[in-house]
């Protein structure tokens, strides 16, 4: 559940900045396969990754991944 909440919200912030998962991937130096799979739910960041998205996002890794 928690993978599901944390991808719909890295799609959320991503496309309210206006990027397609192509230019986020390139941005945050993250792969476009990974960050798929990840926005998909079917893959689980670690926080380095995850902050990596949340830079190029411009918010915090706080704001980014949801509430335990």
């Amino acid at each position: 559940m928690e993978n599901m909440q944390l991808a719909q919200r890295i799609r959320a912030f991503r496309k309210l900045k206006g990027f397609t998962q192509q230019e986020l991937a390139e941005k945050s130096g993250v792969s476009l396969a990974l960050l798929g799979a990840v926005e998909r739910g079917n893959r689980r960041a670690d926080d380095q990754i995850l902050t990596k998205i949340a830079d190029c996002l411009g918010i915090s890794l706080a704001e980014l991944k949801p509430d335990k």
